[in-house]
């Protein structure tokens, strides 16, 4: 059985803290198998954190890439994506080998959602099922709703920004190849949400960068 957390942030994000070194590590005690970082518009997290990467202990470069209609999550990337329009985005995922996920849609606290249309699901790899920084558990079924209506594989992860998030969330199966398995859709879910004193961290955090760096 192998566990993945498939959402986290590090420094690398606008929004984030964690050395991708002490990702790693946390995520090690907590008997994940692996994690994929997905900062935000960036793959530097990630590259830093492969540096880590061990026989039993698998990182996923990914990124979260803001387009034009919301956010998309690239997994399994080898080069930076530059596009904000989500087709391009989209394409150039898939031209990298790797996953398209929609993370947190219909997320109607955040601004950064994505309201994928029925008539763009053929566009899309898999579908967020539970992230763990939903706030309302009801964003998380419809996420569900929409993924089991047009047959599309749920992943899940922790959207951590803090050490104490890592592993929230994520993905189990059976398999050694994590990406075939996805598409394949061989893994299960789980999740617990998050605190909320963690978006009240984040929050402080964006403020102070704000005024320390204009």
């Amino acid at each position: 059985m192998f566990i993945f957390d498939l959402h986290l942030h590090s420094k690398y994000s606008s929004d984030g803290i964690l050395d991708p070194k002490t990702i790693t590590k946390v995520a090690i005690r907590r008997g994940l198998n692996g994690i994929a970082i997905t900062d935000h518009n960036t793959i530097k997290g990630g590259l830093k954190a492969k540096e880590y990467e061990t026989k039993n202990f698998k990182v996923i470069i990914g990124s979260e890439i803001m387009t034009n209609n919301g956010e998309v999550i690239g997994l399994f990337l080898s080069e930076e994506i530059r596009s904000t329009d989500l087709i391009e985005v989209i394409s150039t995922i898939k031209a990298q080998n790797g996953i398209v996920v929609i993370p947190h849609p219909f997320d109607k606290m955040r601004h950064s959602a994505l309201y994928p249309t029925d008539e763009e699901a053929h566009l899309i790899d898999c579908i967020e099922g539970f992230n763990s920084r939903c706030i309302f558990q009801k964003y998380n079924d419809k996420a569900v709703e929409y993924a089991n209506k047009h047959n599309l594989p749920l992943v899940a992860g922790s959207d951590a920004h803090f050490a104490n998030e890592i592993g929230n969330a994520g993905i189990v199966t059976q398999s050694e190849d994590l990406q075939d398995a996805i598409i394949k859709n061989n893994i299960e879910i789980f999740g617990s949400r998050s605190m909320l004193i963690n978006h009240a961290f984040t929050k402080g955090l964006k403020r102070w960068r704000k005024i320390r760096y204009g």
